[in-house]
């Protein structure tokens, strides 16, 4: 929200109250408490019919420092609130030195003076300034309408870019643009969001989280050009900034006060095919594809069925069409048979045609008017109501109706929706409407989820999750929602998936081939590659089927061959899905995460870090052309061995069998001799991929997990003169060593190659 009329002017019925000067500083041994004056004070008259705003600094964490600013302290608080499961009491140190209050917190310190105008400077270990709010940059604005904002502004240095702030599809680098946190069912085609996180990444190796549920508002250098603004309708605003040194500190931080991402089951990286949405579909149609991708050798690990398994009208009532599914026990069973899990659609809503709305809105477990009234819409279901997953007794109810479909064998669940909520209601526990309009999705998936974990075990939870708010990590995995089948929807859905990593998300999907409209058999060839080599790979349509038959021969093999790859990379795939499980850094790493030193990373939002060591670039054309940035060092194509050095810019073309995929000098990628499911035993004869650099010193090891994520085996990389040897450590059983472009050897305990 903007309050400004450029730089001289305020907007007309806004009145802008900044901190000017320090009044008092009140230290204790780890935190402490500034009182700002919001005009100077000569005289005592000047202290009398004036604001004072306190300003309280902390750490909740090692390397994190809190600010919570608070103009009228006795408003009530309703909630909901960020559960930040990572909160310490007390972090930090204060220290003063004449008139400077610092608080330190490992990295990260925090200054204010007592002299001169107001201001917070943040500094790393170095004493590198990261970041400042300057005078006219902690306030609060009241509006002709009688609202009242906080507000802040943090400093943006010469050529600092900011990230994330959700899975966003607007451009990558969000500089210049207004982010308003408010999920909408919106597509991947606008400003609009499912997911909105809000949390910052900063080029300069920080990050900011705004610690409030609602409608935060960020300018980010779109009012004042050299600063990010936050903005919250209320009178209290805190923030966190969040320190590095290195990015990937910054996330590892940022998750370890939100909470980390669960690892899904390894079944779960394999391909998952849909019966998707509004097509005609029974189980006949379902063992047609089913047998259709066994027939072609495409193997498949979970099929899914999307909202037509239960009745028309009746979203949810948990029922299987008896008209379309007369067998559900006997069909699943089926399915189980030939090796497949089953995914199941659902949403938070209870339609009135569904035997289950009255019995919830008995119980009342149903979201109400201020009036009583049960709150109902014909938007998506006619008569829809909200399950209030504020009441613990509404979430086991809800949950108890899972239960059922679980016993029947069905595996996980993809929870849609949850983006459209009122905020005219009045919710169980007396949560502010406004702010639990972000929130609901994340006790809607936490409800699900909790669930798989206690009926499924442990490791065995995944969803398939639309709309997510900060924490929402904690339960993957997340898919980009509903975007069009064209090269510019596939493009955008990268940037938002990007954007998504670098706010907090460790794994992502993608409707492979776009959701709307049917795509031309380039587009889906093209985003195939593209689907196969993300976290999590999905074929789901709207109106149309996504079986690779439907767009010609060739749609086969390239969903043929990416299968197949997938699972051979799965025991490197699943070390980074438990990297990401560890430390919060995502499996799909946008260039700048692991190349922060290069300028050239900073802006690329068409290519993206698989794990450390592999490069993607995704083709956007139907001929093949694509441009592809390889930063310092010399990389391996996966597929064809071409080996080029870097740092470089290529202009390449590949055929619908391939794509960028460049390996990173010193990688040794651990391949599964198993190609035809995901969760095979990744240690029955492994190949170790080395890519040695060129020169004398070389060391480097693989681990390769098991089904749990927990190293399995380690394999130690030497090169000894003109041989390379490779021990292992954890098994005894044979493996082979490749070198890229070069010989190879396979053994037991140690296996040495000669080298070139």
């Amino acid at each position: 929200m903007k309050f400004t009329d450029g730089f001289w002017l305020i907007r007309e019925g806004v009145h802008l109250s900044y901190a000017t000067e320090v009044r008092d500083v009140r230290p204790e041994s780890k935190r402490f408490t500034a009182h700002a004056a919001v005009k100077k004070v000569t005289r005592r008259g000047d202290t009398l019919n004036a604001p004072l705003l306190t300003v309280e600094c902390f750490s909740p964490a090692e390397g994190v420092i809190g600010v919570r600013v608070t103009h009228h302290a006795g408003k009530r608080r309703p909630g909901p609130d960020f559960a930040l499961t990572g909160a310490a009491d007390g972090a930090g140190a204060v220290r003063q030195d004449g008139t400077v209050t610092e608080l330190t917190s490992g990295p990260l310190s925090l200054r204010l003076d007592r002299e001169g105008p107001w201001g917070l400077t943040f500094h790393d270990a170095d004493g590198r300034e990261l970041t400042r709010a300057d005078a006219k940059s902690t306030a609060f604005a009241t509006t002709g309408d009688g609202a009242h904002h906080m507000l802040s502004r943090l400093a943006l240095g010469v050529g600092e870019q900011i990230y994330g702030l959700g899975e966003r599809f607007t451009p990558f680098v969000k500089n210049g643009q207004v982010v308003d946190m408010w999920q909408a069912d919106g597509g991947t085609s606008s400003e609009q969001a499912y997911k909105n996180i809000p949390f910052y990444f900063s080029s300069r190796g920080y990050g900011v989280f705004v610690n409030h549920p609602g409608a935060v508002s960020f300018e980010v250098g779109s009012e004042s050009v050299g600063q990010v603004q936050f903005s919250v309708e209320d009178q209290t605003l805190e923030y966190y900034v969040v320190a590095g040194p290195a990015p990937k500190d910054v996330l590892t931080r940022y998750t370890a006060l939100t909470g980390r991402p669960a690892l899904p089951p390894a079944w779960s990286f394999g391909l998952w095919l849909t019966t998707s949405f509004t097509t005609s579909y029974d189980e006949e149609t379902v063992t047609k594809f089913v047998d259709g991708m066994a027939e072609r050798g495409i193997p498949l690990s979970v099929f899914h069925f999307d909202c037509f398994w239960m009745r028309e009208y009746q979203w949810c009532d948990f029922q299987w069409d008896p008209d379309v599914f007369p067998d559900p026990d006997g069909m699943l069973a089926r399915l189980k048979a030939k090796g497949l899990k089953v995914s199941a659609w659902i949403n938070p809503y209870i339609a009135q045609k569904s035997p289950l709305f009255d019995e919830a809105a008995a119980l009342g477990h149903l979201v109400r008017r201020p009036d009583g009234d049960v709150w109902q819409w014909d938007l998506w279901q006619a008569g829809m109501g909200l399950v209030d997953f504020t009441s613990p007794a509404a979430r086991d109810w809800y949950a108890g109706k899972l239960k059922p479909l679980l016993d029947q064998g069905v595996d996980c669940f993809k929870t849609d929706f949850g983006e459209r909520v009122p905020t005219d209601v009045v919710w169980h526990d007396g949560s502010d409407p406004e702010r639990m309009h972000n929130y609901y999705t994340h006790l809607f998936n936490r409800t699900v989820f909790e669930l798989l974990e206690k009926e499924r075990g442990q490791g065995e939870a995944v969803l398939f999750a639309r709309s997510a708010t900060a924490g929402g990590q904690q339960y993957p995995v997340h898919w980009g929602g509903d975007c069009w089948s064209s090269f510019e929807a596939m493009a955008e859905s990268l940037r938002g998936g990007l954007s998504l990593s670098l706010s907090g998300f460790g794994f992502w999907s993608h409707d492979i081939g776009g959701f709307e409209g049917t795509p031309d058999p380039a587009v889906f060839k093209r985003w195939l590659a593209f689907g196969l080599l993300s976290s999590h790979s999905r074929l789901h349509g709207s109106s149309s089927y996504r079986v690779p038959w439907e767009f010609g021969e060739e749609a086969v093999d390239v969903a043929r061959s990416f299968t197949l790859l997938k699972h051979r990379l799965m025991p490197y795939l699943y070390g980074v899905a438990a990297e990401a499980h560890r430390t919060g850094v995502p499996m799909m790493r946008p260039m700048v995460l692991e190349y922060p030193h290069d300028p050239g990373c900073r802006p690329l939002d068409r290519q993206y870090m698989l794990g450390p060591d592999l490069l993607v670039a995704p083709v956007f054309t139907e001929d093949g052309e694509v441009e592809v940035y390889l930063p310092e060092g010399t990389w391996t194509h996966l597929l064809s061995g071409e080996r080029v050095t870097g740092p470089a810019w290529r202009a390449e073309r590949h055929g619908y069998d391939s794509l960028p995929l460049y390996v990173r000098e010193g990688a040794v990628l651990p391949l599964a001799s198993d190609d035809q499911r995901p969760d095979g035993d990744w240690l029955d004869t492994p190949t170790l991929l080395v890519h040695p650099p060129a020169g004398p010193d070389y060391a480097a090891e693989a681990t390769v997990p098991d089904l749990l994520g927990t190293p399995a085996a380690t394999f130690r990389v030497q090169r000894d003169g003109d041989v390379l040897r490779v021990t292992a450590s954890g098994t005894d059983r044979p493996f082979t060593v490749r070198v890229a472009g070069g010989a190879s050897a396979e053994g037991a305990g140690e296996v040495s190659v000669p080298l070139g």
